[in-house]
Protein backbone atom coordinates (compact mmCIF):
# COMPACT_ATOMS: atom_id res chain seq x y z
CA UNK A 1 0.00 0.00 0.00
CA UNK A 2 1.76 3.51 -0.95
CA UNK A 3 1.94 5.94 1.71
CA UNK A 4 -0.47 7.94 -0.11
CA UNK A 5 -3.36 5.69 0.05
CA UNK A 6 -2.53 4.79 4.00
CA UNK A 7 -2.89 8.24 5.31
CA UNK A 8 -6.04 7.95 4.34
CA UNK A 9 -6.84 5.21 6.21
CA UNK A 10 -4.78 6.85 9.43
CA UNK A 11 -7.05 8.09 12.28
CA UNK A 12 -7.04 11.94 12.40
CA UNK A 13 -4.66 13.27 14.65
CA UNK A 14 -6.18 15.38 17.98
CA UNK A 15 -4.55 18.83 18.30
CA UNK A 16 -1.94 19.37 20.93
CA UNK A 17 -2.17 22.93 21.08
CA UNK A 18 1.12 23.20 23.22
CA UNK A 19 2.16 26.90 22.97
CA UNK A 20 -0.44 27.60 20.46
CA UNK A 21 -2.96 30.78 20.91
CA UNK A 22 -6.58 30.53 21.67
CA UNK A 23 -7.36 31.38 17.44
CA UNK A 24 -5.28 28.72 16.49
CA UNK A 25 -5.91 25.86 19.15
CA UNK A 26 -9.44 26.49 18.49
CA UNK A 27 -8.38 26.02 14.37
CA UNK A 28 -7.02 22.92 15.34
CA UNK A 29 -9.94 21.74 17.14
CA UNK A 30 -12.66 22.88 14.86
CA UNK A 31 -10.92 20.12 11.73
CA UNK A 32 -11.25 17.51 14.61
CA UNK A 33 -14.10 18.14 15.88
CA UNK A 34 -16.20 18.82 12.12
CA UNK A 35 -14.37 15.80 10.91
CA UNK A 36 -16.34 13.41 13.30
CA UNK A 37 -19.68 14.82 11.62
CA UNK A 38 -20.69 17.43 14.84
CA UNK A 39 -23.27 20.23 12.80
CA UNK A 40 -21.85 22.66 15.99
CA UNK A 41 -17.83 22.05 15.82
CA UNK A 42 -17.13 26.14 16.38
CA UNK A 43 -19.50 25.58 19.34
CA UNK A 44 -18.07 22.71 20.74
CA UNK A 45 -14.59 24.10 20.34
CA UNK A 46 -14.91 26.96 22.38
CA UNK A 47 -17.10 25.70 24.65
CA UNK A 48 -14.51 22.81 26.04
CA UNK A 49 -11.34 25.22 25.73
CA UNK A 50 -12.93 27.82 27.98
CA UNK A 51 -13.89 25.04 30.53
CA UNK A 52 -10.19 23.17 29.69
CA UNK A 53 -8.90 26.86 30.94
CA UNK A 54 -11.64 27.68 33.37
CA UNK A 55 -13.19 30.62 31.43
CA UNK A 56 -16.10 31.48 30.15
CA UNK A 57 -16.66 31.93 26.12
CA UNK A 58 -17.25 35.20 26.12
CA UNK A 59 -13.90 35.92 28.56
CA UNK A 60 -12.11 33.52 25.90
CA UNK A 61 -13.51 34.78 22.05
CA UNK A 62 -12.28 38.62 23.71
CA UNK A 63 -8.59 37.36 23.97
CA UNK A 64 -7.75 35.45 20.75
CA UNK A 65 -4.27 35.58 21.29
CA UNK A 66 -3.95 34.20 25.07
CA UNK A 67 -1.79 30.90 24.86
CA UNK A 68 -3.07 27.64 25.79
CA UNK A 69 -0.50 26.27 28.22
CA UNK A 70 -0.10 24.50 31.10
CA UNK A 71 -2.85 21.74 32.51
CA UNK A 72 -5.20 23.25 30.27
CA UNK A 73 -2.95 22.12 26.95
CA UNK A 74 -3.66 18.35 27.65
CA UNK A 75 -6.90 18.98 29.32
CA UNK A 76 -8.15 20.70 26.13
CA UNK A 77 -6.47 17.33 23.95
CA UNK A 78 -8.33 15.39 25.97
CA UNK A 79 -11.81 17.02 25.98
CA UNK A 80 -11.23 17.37 21.74
CA UNK A 81 -10.70 13.33 21.57
CA UNK A 82 -13.87 12.37 23.60
CA UNK A 83 -15.53 14.44 21.48
CA UNK A 84 -14.66 13.80 17.90
CA UNK A 85 -14.01 10.16 18.93
CA UNK A 86 -15.83 9.09 21.25
CA UNK A 87 -18.56 11.20 20.29
CA UNK A 88 -19.27 12.26 24.05
CA UNK A 89 -21.48 15.15 24.04
CA UNK A 90 -20.09 18.37 25.15
CA UNK A 91 -22.47 18.97 27.81
CA UNK A 92 -21.50 16.03 29.72
CA UNK A 93 -17.74 17.08 29.01
CA UNK A 94 -17.96 20.45 30.58
CA UNK A 95 -20.58 18.66 33.28
CA UNK A 96 -22.91 21.95 32.80
CA UNK A 97 -26.38 22.85 30.49
CA UNK A 98 -27.90 26.22 30.27
CA UNK A 99 -31.62 26.05 30.20
CA UNK A 100 -33.87 29.28 30.31
CA UNK A 101 -32.28 31.45 32.88
CA UNK A 102 -30.50 28.89 34.80
CA UNK A 103 -27.99 26.39 34.42
CA UNK A 104 -27.85 22.60 35.36
CA UNK A 105 -24.91 19.99 36.35
CA UNK A 106 -25.56 16.82 33.80
CA UNK A 107 -23.92 13.76 33.55
CA UNK A 108 -25.16 10.74 31.68
CA UNK A 109 -27.63 9.71 34.46
CA UNK A 110 -29.75 11.84 32.56
CA UNK A 111 -30.44 13.73 29.35
CA UNK A 112 -29.45 16.70 28.09
CA UNK A 113 -32.26 19.47 28.31
CA UNK A 114 -33.08 21.01 25.23
CA UNK A 115 -34.17 24.23 23.63
CA UNK A 116 -37.57 22.12 22.74
CA UNK A 117 -38.29 21.23 26.23
CA UNK A 118 -37.95 25.37 27.03
CA UNK A 119 -41.90 25.41 25.50
CA UNK A 120 -43.03 23.18 28.02
CA UNK A 121 -41.90 25.94 30.83
CA UNK A 122 -43.18 28.78 28.79
CA UNK A 123 -46.51 27.14 28.70
CA UNK A 124 -47.06 26.68 31.99
CA UNK A 125 -45.85 30.01 33.43
CA UNK A 126 -48.34 31.95 30.84
CA UNK A 127 -51.38 29.61 32.45
CA UNK A 128 -50.74 29.06 35.92
CA UNK A 129 -52.33 30.57 38.25
CA UNK A 130 -50.94 32.14 41.38
CA UNK A 131 -49.78 29.25 43.75
CA UNK A 132 -50.45 26.38 41.91
CA UNK A 133 -49.62 22.67 42.58
CA UNK A 134 -47.07 21.51 39.39
CA UNK A 135 -45.62 18.42 39.14
CA UNK A 136 -42.66 17.89 36.46
CA UNK A 137 -42.69 13.86 35.35
CA UNK A 138 -39.88 12.60 34.39
CA UNK A 139 -37.91 15.35 35.76
CA UNK A 140 -34.32 13.99 35.09
CA UNK A 141 -31.93 16.55 36.02
CA UNK A 142 -34.37 18.95 37.11
CA UNK A 143 -34.92 21.05 34.09
CA UNK A 144 -38.42 22.29 33.99
CA UNK A 145 -38.91 22.24 37.77
CA UNK A 146 -36.13 24.64 38.45
CA UNK A 147 -37.00 26.80 35.71
CA UNK A 148 -40.44 27.05 36.85
CA UNK A 149 -39.73 27.64 40.73
CA UNK A 150 -37.28 30.27 39.29
CA UNK A 151 -39.28 31.87 37.34
CA UNK A 152 -42.36 31.70 39.53
CA UNK A 153 -41.54 31.54 42.60
CA UNK A 154 -45.73 31.91 43.95
CA UNK A 155 -45.60 28.05 42.67
CA UNK A 156 -45.78 25.16 44.54
CA UNK A 157 -42.86 22.83 41.81
CA UNK A 158 -42.29 19.01 42.89
CA UNK A 159 -39.75 16.96 40.18
CA UNK A 160 -40.95 13.30 39.92
CA UNK A 161 -38.59 10.98 38.40
CA UNK A 162 -38.57 6.61 38.23
CA UNK A 163 -34.72 7.01 38.17
CA UNK A 164 -33.09 7.54 41.90
CA UNK A 165 -30.00 8.26 40.05
CA UNK A 166 -31.88 11.38 37.84
CA UNK A 167 -33.64 12.32 41.08
CA UNK A 168 -29.63 12.34 43.08
CA UNK A 169 -28.81 15.03 40.30
CA UNK A 170 -32.18 17.06 39.99
CA UNK A 171 -31.90 17.44 43.73
CA UNK A 172 -28.16 18.73 43.37
CA UNK A 173 -29.11 21.06 41.22
CA UNK A 174 -31.80 22.65 43.25
CA UNK A 175 -29.51 22.79 46.64
CA UNK A 176 -26.93 24.58 44.31
CA UNK A 177 -29.03 27.10 42.87
CA UNK A 178 -31.21 27.31 46.10
CA UNK A 179 -34.64 26.65 44.53
CA UNK A 180 -37.38 24.80 46.68
CA UNK A 181 -38.49 21.90 44.70
CA UNK A 182 -40.31 18.40 46.51
CA UNK A 183 -38.59 15.20 44.65
CA UNK A 184 -40.13 12.56 43.96
CA UNK A 185 -39.25 8.82 43.04
CA UNK A 186 -42.48 7.51 41.37
CA UNK A 187 -43.51 6.28 38.19
CA UNK A 188 -45.47 8.87 36.31
CA UNK A 189 -47.65 11.13 38.29
CA UNK A 190 -47.12 10.55 42.09
CA UNK A 191 -49.77 10.67 45.07
CA UNK A 192 -51.09 14.05 45.52
CA UNK A 193 -53.61 16.86 44.42
CA UNK A 194 -51.42 18.54 41.53
CA UNK A 195 -52.96 21.10 39.47
CA UNK A 196 -50.44 20.98 36.62
CA UNK A 197 -48.82 18.13 35.11
CA UNK A 198 -45.78 19.29 33.14
CA UNK A 199 -43.59 16.48 31.39
CA UNK A 200 -40.89 15.92 28.67
CA UNK A 201 -41.76 12.03 28.64
CA UNK A 202 -39.47 9.45 26.76
CA UNK A 203 -40.99 9.50 23.03
CA UNK A 204 -38.77 8.60 20.36
CA UNK A 205 -39.98 5.44 18.61
CA UNK A 206 -38.16 1.72 19.04
CA UNK A 207 -35.40 1.37 16.36
CA UNK A 208 -35.47 5.24 15.10
CA UNK A 209 -31.80 6.12 14.45
CA UNK A 210 -30.52 8.88 16.70
CA UNK A 211 -26.99 11.15 16.26
CA UNK A 212 -24.19 8.33 17.66
CA UNK A 213 -23.77 11.51 20.47
CA UNK A 214 -27.12 10.72 22.25
CA UNK A 215 -27.48 6.96 21.13
CA UNK A 216 -24.26 6.06 22.95
CA UNK A 217 -24.63 8.52 25.88
CA UNK A 218 -27.76 9.41 26.81
CA UNK A 219 -29.83 7.30 28.66
CA UNK A 220 -32.32 4.83 26.56
CA UNK A 221 -34.99 5.17 29.56
CA UNK A 222 -35.49 8.86 28.88
CA UNK A 223 -35.43 8.67 24.85
CA UNK A 224 -37.49 5.17 23.76
CA UNK A 225 -41.43 5.33 24.29
CA UNK A 226 -42.27 2.14 22.59
CA UNK A 227 -43.30 1.28 18.67
CA UNK A 228 -44.89 4.53 17.86
CA UNK A 229 -43.30 6.93 21.19
CA UNK A 230 -46.52 7.37 22.70
CA UNK A 231 -46.15 4.35 25.33
CA UNK A 232 -45.02 6.01 28.64
CA UNK A 233 -47.34 9.24 26.83
CA UNK A 234 -50.44 6.98 27.21
CA UNK A 235 -50.05 6.48 30.44
CA UNK A 236 -49.24 9.65 31.54
CA UNK A 237 -52.27 11.58 29.70
CA UNK A 238 -54.67 8.95 32.14
CA UNK A 239 -52.77 9.36 34.94
CA UNK A 240 -52.48 13.38 34.45
CA UNK A 241 -56.38 14.14 34.54
CA UNK A 242 -57.86 16.29 35.67
CA UNK A 243 -55.00 18.23 35.88
CA UNK A 244 -54.09 20.70 33.47
CA UNK A 245 -51.49 18.90 30.86
CA UNK A 246 -48.54 20.12 29.21
CA UNK A 247 -46.33 17.42 27.69
CA UNK A 248 -43.30 17.55 25.09
CA UNK A 249 -43.57 15.35 22.23
CA UNK A 250 -42.57 14.57 18.56
CA UNK A 251 -42.89 15.49 15.11
CA UNK A 252 -45.89 14.33 14.25
CA UNK A 253 -46.96 13.02 16.86
CA UNK A 254 -49.35 15.55 18.26
CA UNK A 255 -52.96 14.73 16.40
CA UNK A 256 -52.77 11.62 17.99
CA UNK A 257 -51.79 12.69 21.38
CA UNK A 258 -54.31 15.56 21.25
CA UNK A 259 -56.94 12.20 20.49
CA UNK A 260 -55.82 10.47 23.56
CA UNK A 261 -55.95 13.39 25.56
CA UNK A 262 -59.62 14.37 24.73
CA UNK A 263 -60.15 10.12 24.96
CA UNK A 264 -59.11 10.38 28.54
CA UNK A 265 -61.56 13.01 29.38
CA UNK A 266 -60.11 16.51 28.75
CA UNK A 267 -62.58 18.80 27.33
CA UNK A 268 -59.76 20.69 25.09
CA UNK A 269 -56.49 20.05 23.38
CA UNK A 270 -54.14 22.06 21.37
CA UNK A 271 -50.56 22.13 19.80
CA UNK A 272 -47.98 24.33 20.27
CA UNK A 273 -45.28 24.76 17.67
CA UNK A 274 -41.35 25.42 18.27
CA UNK A 275 -39.23 27.87 16.35
CA UNK A 276 -38.86 25.64 13.47
CA UNK A 277 -42.53 25.32 13.25
CA UNK A 278 -42.97 21.62 14.16
CA UNK A 279 -46.11 21.24 17.15
CA UNK A 280 -43.54 20.22 19.97
CA UNK A 281 -46.19 20.21 22.68
CA UNK A 282 -49.63 19.63 23.69
CA UNK A 283 -51.76 21.42 26.52
CA UNK A 284 -55.00 19.79 27.35
CA UNK A 285 -57.27 20.94 29.99
CA UNK A 286 -61.14 21.21 31.27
Amino acid sequence: MSAAVASKHRPRAIPRPTGATVGEALDSAIIAISASGSPSSRLDAELLLAHALGVDRGELLMHPERLVEGPAVRGFQQLVRRRSIEREPVAYLTGRRGFRWIELDVDRRVLIPRPETELVVEAVVARAPEGARVVDVGTGSGAIALALRHERPDLDVSGSDVSADALAVARANGERLGLDVSWIEADLVPAGDFDIVASNPPYVRDGDPLPPDVAAHEPALALFGGADGLDVIRRLVVAAHPALLVVELGAGQAPEVERLARAAGYANAESLGDLAGIDRVVVAWN
